[in-house]
């Protein structure tokens, strides 16, 4: 069952979404109360200070989120954080998992995070049906230009009302297109699914920031009930992680018995083996007639982390699974989310420490794989940036074998990325059998007697 209740997370990072609003932020007293403390007297007097005499008006909006994120970074703490109203509305929308857009994943182009450029077509969505391709980066979104805002922003001009059209102009290896877009409803996949030649199940987790991997995971394990599959990949590769409880309804899938995780609080206490952390939510396994009991190996590589973590780390100390491909990133805490702030916004607190079923404390560790292989996916890519050239001057440089010019702009900079080539996959697969150094060795293992 779905588990309800208090949020948990254990997420290395969000996801870009849409945000349609903020709601007004409260204004707090123009004098220091009697009995503030001097720190509240100060920051008080500091506030009003700028408010009232700052040369140039500042929104009191921007003064309230400076402060707030400047407290929360006294903490030195990465992920403790606050997102403020317009990208926490876009927050829930990745957590509920539906939303209107046009079905497409987007990653930022430049290497300072702004951009879009289309790395995933989502089956039977109005970007596929169009002709979008995966490679196409995103120029002009409704005529506005969109190459230099951030990822969160290009998001936020694409999603809509369902039906309203959205007009994109994009970039092809050179060539402008534009293509005019309905929005349609999209229920974005935590789980996917396929069966690999020799009748081997093949399961990816995307991410856990979704409440829809509980029924999509119950869906792609019935799958494999229903093919007989006996043995079975789990690729938790690039998931940074999610719901804390979405790891252990996933790791359960895979347990009859034996504890998932523990979390330990700031006094030390740590939960006891099978306790409760939500209704339906609890640190050991419970057996079910559902439960995938044959053969696997999990997958990881550097970006699994905080609930990819939990899951591999229980399957690896239950002598589960083989965990196969790189060290894992490392995040052994969890956060409790405040998401009903007044002013709309949300807060995810670090709480807990949790450890694998072991005792294993991760964080800032990783977890080392039984198998150690590097992903082989994608080809490392190459960036070159430089300053101090002639406006307009022609700079030559190899890389590879290949030789580049490069022209510099008004101000002497250039710079270069390498647009990494994708790699061809067999029909009926989207997955590169042969060149995914990671996959082709866990195949190897699970074939092995």
């Amino acid at each position: 069952m779905k588990p309800n209740g208090k949020l948990a997370l254990v997420v290395l990072g969000l996801t870009s979404t849409l945000a349609i609003g903020y709601a007004q932020l409260r204004s707090y007293q123009t004098m220091p109360s009697a009995n503030a403390t001097p720190q509240e007297q100060t920051f008080q007097e500091i506030y009003n200070a700028i408010k009232n005499e700052y040369l140039t008006p500042v929104e009191e909006k921007k003064l309230w989120e400076g402060a707030l994120t400047g407290m929360i970074a006294a903490l030195d703490d990465q992920f403790t954080y606050y997102t403020p109203p317009e990208d926490n509305e876009m927050d829930q929308q990745a957590l509920e998992g539906k939303f209107f857009g046009i079905g497409a994943t987007l990653t930022p182009t430049n290497s300072d995070g702004t951009g879009a450029s289309i790395t995933e077509l989502l089956p039977g969505m109005p970007a596929q049906q169009v002709g979008l391709q995966i490679g196409d980066s995103i120029v002009k979104v409704d005529g506005a230009d969109v190459t230099k805002l951030t990822l969160t922003k290009v998001v936020q001009k694409i999603r809509g009302a369902e039906n309203t059209k959205v007009k994109l102009e994009i970039d092809r290896g050179g060539v402008p297109l534009t293509f005019e877009i309905t929005r349609k409803e999209v229920i974005d996949y935590a789980v996917y699914s396929e069966i690999l030649p020799g009748n081997v199940g093949y399961v990816q987790v995307r991410t856990f920031y979704n409440k829809q991997i509980f029924a999509q995971m119950d869906k792609a394990i019935k799958e494999m009930s229903d093919k007989k599959v006996s043995k079975l990949v789990l690729d938790l590769r690039d998931n940074g992680g999610g719901l804390l409880c979405g790891g252990i309804y996933v790791a359960d899938a895979f347990l009859s018995k034996g504890n998932i995780v523990s979390l330990k609080d700031r006094t030390g206490r740590e939960t006891a083996p099978g306790e409760a952390f939500d209704s339906n939510c609890f640190g050991s396994a419970r057996a079910s007639k559902t439960d995938y009991t044959g053969k696997m190996v999990v997958l990881v590589n550097r970006n699994s982390a905080s609930a990819s973590e939990i899951v591999a780390g229980a399957l690896q100390d239950n002598d589960r699974a083989k965990i196969i491909g790189e060290k894992t990133f490392g995040k052994g805490v969890a956060q409790s989310v405040i998401n009903d702030l007044p002013d709309g916004g949300k807060l995810a607190l670090v709480s807990n420490e949790w450890l694998t079923p072991k005792g294993t404390s991760i964080h800032k560790k990783g977890i080392t794989p039984d198998v150690l292989l590097e992903d082989s996916r994608f080809p490392k890519v190459v960036t070159l940036a430089g300053t101090g050239a002639t406006a307009g001057e022609k700079i030559k440089v190899t890389i590879g074998g290949k030789e580049l010019e490069l022209t510099a702009d008004k101000e002497g900079k250039f710079t270069y990325t390498q647009v990494a080539e994708r790699k061809p996959t067999k029909e009926g697969t989207r997955l590169d059998l042969e060149g995914d150094a990671i996959l082709k060795k866990g195949l190897e293992v699970l074939n092995q007697n």
